[in-house]
């Protein structure tokens, strides 16, 4: 092999390699014996709120139709008394009214996470040692309880966090944000955790011990951080307890959306990694596909060896997209949306690099500044 032809394939290695590696650590991961569901401790869910999300009663409804063995509390956590979702609660509690929901309306603000704030406040009201916070656009199953909480049945087992996807898409704007769940967010965890286990929790859901996070200094040890998800598992991790990562899926139900946001959305989530995990995150550069293909390209002027490296690439990862995609998600994205991957690639770099231009983010209306170690500071 000459070296016309060595260099564009080295080129494109490091995503190519990272891909398949994705992907046997998937294979792994799901093809393992898993644990049965049996262990039933009363559990307190936390819901902090703030106005409506796509589907917001079915949302909750789904948390009201749980096929579990043991009691459990749902707690809703709101800011305003003239918050849109309140009627959508009081609705919920009238349509379930044999189970334990309960709503916590408190302006008080504890910091700039005003999330956090929310947890706060309601947590006073949590009865039981096992507390699940899930985000209010997500929907489970019926199995979701039994199966979170499973895993807590060795005492050393702090917290437990839940992978996400989103089948029902609503336009290419919601499909592109949507398929970096399946070609980014869970291939990242599955190796993650494969090469260096879990140290970090997903916002989506995550069901922590009483005693975990008191041992942290409770919600108040998160409210000036924007990524609380992040902060909380891993700080769990480092006061010495195990992080376990659940086998049920949690959907992310989404709204239809421009481009526009779902970039700004995107652009901080990758300013928050950026601050969170400085090295990793300036590592997982090497990991773009985009950059590495138009590399390939210029060491080669363009010839056919070149963009032979590139499709030797791209067909690589649209197999290990369907293969995450249909066997593992089941998220019905691919490969129905499959031609937008490449779009998809330009968006991830582009966001990747313009995170390093930056620490301004926008959240739920409010714009704050970044600092180090992923604290923030608002602005105006």
């Amino acid at each position: 092999m000459t070296p016309d032809t060595l260099l564009p394939l080295l080129a494109v290695l490091p995503p190519l390699a990272y891909g398949l590696l994705a992907l046997a650590c998937a294979r792994v991961w799901f093809g393992r014996q898993r644990p049965r569901p049996g262990h039933t401790p009363p559990v307190t869910i936390l819901k902090p709120v703030k106005g409506t999300d796509a589907e917001s009663f079915e949302n909750f409804a789904s948390f009201c139709r749980q096929e579990y063995g043991g009691q459990w509390q749902m707690l809703f956590a709101c800011a305003s008394a003239d918050d849109p979702v309140i009627p959508v609660i009081r609705r919920l509690m009238a349509e379930f009214p044999d189970r334990d929901i309960d709503l916590v309306v408190d302006g008080t603000i504890h910091g700039p996470n005003y999330k956090v704030s929310n947890l706060i406040n309601a947590f006073p009201r949590a009865r039981h040692d096992i507390l699940i916070v899930c985000d209010s656009d997500i929907r489970v199953s019926p199995a979701y309880l039994g199966e979170v909480i499973a895993p807590f049945a060795d005492p050393a087992v702090g917290l437990v966090t839940s992978l996400y996807r989103s089948p029902g898409v609503r336009g290419a704007a919601t499909a592109l944000e949507a398929m970096g769940f399946t070609v980014e967010m869970v291939p990242n965890v599955m190796v993650a955790q494969r090469l260096e286990g879990l140290s970090f929790a997903l916002g989506a859901s995550m069901a922590v011990r009483r005693a975990a996070l008191e041992s942290i200094g409770g919600f108040p040890a998160l409210v000036h951080y924007l990524a609380d998800d992040y902060q909380l598992g891993n700080k769990i991790h480092r006061a010495g307890w195990r992080l376990e990562l659940s086998d049920c899926f949690v959907e992310s139900v989404m709204h239809r959306e421009d481009l526009s946001t779902v970039l700004s959305r995107q652009l901080r989530w990758c300013r928050t990694m950026r601050v969170s995990r400085p090295g990793g995150y300036l590592g997982s550069g090497i990991t773009q596909p985009v950059p590495l293909a138009c590399l390939a390209l210029l060491v080669s002027g363009c010839s056919a060896t070149g963009w032979g490296a590139v499709l030797l690439l791209y067909l690589t990862r649209a197999l290990v997209a369907l293969a995450f995609s249909r066997r593992y998600l089941r998220d019905g994205i691919f490969p129905r949306w499959l031609w937008l991957l490449p779009l998809r690639d330009v968006l991830s770099f582009a966001t990747w690099a313009l995170s390093f231009a930056g620490n301004r983010v926008r959240w739920r209306g409010h714009l704050f500044r970044l600092l180090p170690g992923g604290k923030i500071v608002e602005i105006g």
